[in-house]
C-alpha cells in the first residue's frame, strides 16, 4: 500500500515538472511582428503583402479577401501596384501632373475624340517599374481593372512610347471637359482597333511578372 502511494506521488511530482517546463515563461519577450508599413512600401504580410498581391477578384473596386470586402483605393480614385509598391491616386492629383492629348475614335458616338491625361508608363516608374524595358523586364506585364470588374491585360512594353508606337493614358479629360458617364478616369490606348481594352472607370492596375 505504502509503496503504491508513493508511486502515485512521484508520478504526480513528474507530471508537474514536465508541465512547467513546456509552459513559456512570462518574461519571455514577445516575437516581433512580421509585416511593417513605410511610406507606401509594404512589408509582405497576409493583408498588404502576398495577400494582397494575388488578389485579382475585384468588384466595384473591393479587393474580396476572406469573405470581407475592403475597399482598395478611395472613391472615385484608382491603384498603382508593383510587387509590395504602390501609389493611389486621386482625380485631383492625377490632374497636377503632366498631361498628353491624343485623338482616338468614340466607338459610342461613332465619332472621333479628344482625350487628356497621364501616360501609364509615368505612373507606372513611379512604383519601381524600369523606365526602359530590356531583358527579364520584357517578361512585366499589367491588369487592368475597371469598377465593374472588366479586366484588361498590357505587356509593360506596349504602354512604353519608347519601345511600342502607341499611347497609353490614364485619361480624365474628354473634348476639353471632365469624364463623368462612366467614372472619372478610363485606361485608353491610341494602337486599338477595336477599344476592347479600353478600361471605364479605371480602379486598380497590378504590375507582375509572367513566368
Amino acid at each position: 500500500m505504502r509503496i503504491a502511494i508513493w508511486m502515485a506521488i512521484s508520478l504526480l511530482a513528474f507530471g508537474l515538472c514536465t508541465l512547467d517546463a513546456q509552459t513559456p515563461s512570462q518574461n519571455q519577450p514577445a516575437t516581433a511582428p512580421q509585416g511593417t508599413m513605410e511610406g507606401t512600401e509594404l512589408a509582405p504580410t497576409p493583408e498588404h503583402g502576398q495577400g494582397a498581391s494575388h488578389c485579382m477578384n475585384m468588384v466595384m473596386g473591393r479587393c474580396m479577401d476572406h469573405g470581407q470586402a475592403k475597399p482598395l483605393v478611395p472613391s472615385g480614385g484608382f491603384r498603382v501596384a508593383f510587387g509590395a509598391r504602390f501609389n493611389d491616386w486621386s482625380p485631383a492629383k492625377l490632374a497636377a501632373l503632366p498631361h498628353k492629348t491624343v485623338t482616338v475614335y468614340n466607338d459610342r458616338a461613332k465619332a472621333s475624340q479628344t482625350l487628356s491625361g497621364v501616360p501609364l508608363i509615368d505612373l507606372l516608374t513611379l512604383v519601381g517599374v524600369p523606365a526602359k524595358q530590356q531583358g527579364k523586364d520584357l517578361r512585366l506585364y499589367l491588369v487592368a481593372v475597371g469598377a465593374d470588374g472588366y479586366q484588361a491585360v498590357y505587356s509593360v512594353a506596349e504602354v512604353n512610347p519608347g519601345i511600342h508606337d502607341a499611347t497609353v493614358l490614364v485619361a480624365d479629360s474628354a473634348d476639353g471637359r471632365p469624364l463623368t458617364a462612366d467614372g472619372p478616369l478610363m485606361l485608353v490606348s491610341t494602337a486599338e482597333k477595336v477599344p476592347v481594352r479600353r478600361v471605364r472607370n479605371l480602379v486598380f492596375v497590378r504590375v507582375q511578372t509572367a513566368q
